[in-house]
């Protein structure tokens, strides 16, 4: 059988989210995605018997009544995730090289007790910073399972940028390099993230920090395995390559080396330029597509996946944001001279131990450009003038992270890389972009993107619809399966699922 109620194009987690929301409301529903592996940024992959995460490499709000637990209650897979909570009292580190570290706390009220232990005069803002992040969430209806007729426009109105929030609070130039700390979160940067963008992260994290055990793949199988116990399809190698029209609704899409597949209705989870791509020039408004394809995209990333000698490190239950010097906002300042300006590294959480740590993750910016003579290559087969590229930056990016944690580089035993390349061809994303289309708080509205789109069949969701990260993907889902299934009914049967 080729024909559907509902296609979904992508098996990332938005594309997954929204086939067991629609499979369990009884839809015949079909996944398709084009690679040999689901999960898009939240699968994993295993070099030497150790799991290393594309993304999704801690998530928040998991406790009993937030949000995310409730959410994922409501799917089917909370209570079948594998977990290990990071470190109550320090869940992230700041780290800058004059030897100052700084906590990041799970509970508002510990939150701030360890940032006051370090700036004991800034109480007032502080306590501001704190009180504006959950005001900002309460703003936000579907992070708080709140009933509402248009919950995007609702969120995104009258929003300041993050580091004009900052400048209103405090002149204590490190307070605010501190609370901007994490900011790769997002790919911040100073002139354009708005400060909806850092509450909506800090407030899940804050609840709660958790990290998937053995891999972030574990979401999306079981995600998959809802999908088909309701009975509908998750489908890999399959490629979409066109939309066919039948009037001014889609009825079918093409399949490489496949027959086609028909359905009612369509969602796509990949980046809306390569939706676009598949839509003949008549069917969408020029104006549309001319906006949509001018719209930035946030940085992509260089990573390190290091392998440690056995028994050799510890296993580090919080993660480690370190900077070169002070400057914490490395996206605008962002070049070939300056790298690396900073790195996230992450000791994995795995079933074989936690007091040693197997593997380790290093994260820093890269800018797509900086591969224009490798773009037109293929996975593997980029030469050995790109493998002496990577070497040279894995290096630099190791001797950062040496000077914070020495004796680190004597106890790698292997390593293995990324670039924006590699997250352009594994995962879909435009020139291997972090985290999608930029916010911009000058701008919002122009950067967001409605699932709901001027073909009445076709449907977006993902990460570029208005949240990105597990939590806010999750949310998009909602809100795209709410167009065709109705969204004061879905929130309903979310509250009744966890009994609030």
């Amino acid at each position: 059988m080729n024909k559907f109620d509902v296609i979904i194009i992508g098996s990332g987690l938005g594309g997954l989210v929204s086939g067991v929301i629609l499979s369990k409301e009884g839809y015949n529903v079909c996944v398709i995605e084009k690679q040999q592996h689901i999960g898009g940024c939240i699968q994993h992959f295993t070099r030497d018997n150790c799991i290393f995460d594309v993304g999704g490499h801690y998530i928040g709000g998991l406790e009993k009544g937030q949000n995310l637990r409730a959410f994922f209650n409501y799917l089917g897979i909370f209570d079948k995730l594998n977990l290990r909570k990071l470190d109550v009292d320090c869940f992230d580190k700041i780290m800058f090289p004059d030897g100052e570290n700084y906590n990041f706390a799970m509970g508002f009220e510990n939150h701030k007790e360890k940032l006051l232990e370090k700036f004991p005069n800034e109480n007032k803002a502080i306590s501001e910073y704190l009180s504006k992040i959950r005001e900002t969430c309460d703003r936000f209806p579907l992070y708080n399972l709140k009933k509402t007729d248009n919950p995007l426009i609702e969120s995104i109105m009258q929003n300041d940028g993050f580091d004009e929030v900052l400048n209103g609070l405090t002149n204590n130039q490190k307070l605010k390099s501190v609370l901007a700390g994490t900011n790769s979160l997002y790919a911040g940067t100073k002139t354009k993230t708005p400060f909806y963008i850092n509450a909506l992260i800090m407030n899940s994290y804050i609840e709660s920090s958790w990290r998937l055990v053995d891999g972030s793949s574990q979401m999306a199988f079981l995600l998959k395995n809802q999908i088909e116990s309701n009975g509908g399809k998750v489908l890999t190698d399959h490629e979409a390559e066109g939309f066919n029209f039948k009037d001014n609704c889609i009825n079918s899409v093409n399949i490489r080396d496949k027959e086609q597949l028909f359905a009612d209705n369509f969602i796509s989870n990949i980046h809306p330029t390569l939706t676009l791509k598949m839509i003949p020039e008549d069917k969408v408004r020029r104006a549309y597509r001319k906006r949509i394809n001018n719209l930035d995209n946030t940085i992509g990333m260089f990573t390190v996946y290091g392998i440690f000698e056995e028994n050799s490190f510890p296993y580090i239950n919080y993660n480690s944001y370190i900077f070169r010097d002070s400057n914490v906002w490395t996206a605008d300042t962002y070049s070939l001279g300056n790298y690396p300006e900073h790195c996230m590294m992450i000791t994995p959480a795995n079933s074989k131990s936690d007091k040693y740590a197997d593997s380790f993750i290093l994260m820093t910016y890269m800018d797509f450009s900086e591969f224009s003579k490798w773009t037109h290559t293929n996975i593997e087969n980029r030469g050995n003038d790109y493998k002496d590229f990577k070497e040279q930056k894995a290096q630099q990016l190791i001797d950062l992270t040496e000077k914070y944690y020495p004796g680190l580089k004597s106890k790698i035993k292997k390593y293995y890389t990324s670039t924006p390349l590699t997250y352009r061809d594994y995962t879909g994303t435009i020139e291997g972009s972090l985290y999608g289309i930029t916010r911009d708080y000058n701008d919002l509205v122009r950067s967001v993107i409605f699932p709901k789109t001027h073909i009445p069949n076709l449907f977006m969701t993902g990460q570029n619809v208005n949240l990105h990260g597990v939590l806010g993907v999750t949310i998009g889902s909602i809100l795209t399966c709410s167009e065709l299934i109705g969204l004061h009914p879905l929130i309903n049967k979310i509250i009744v699922a966890n009994n609030l």
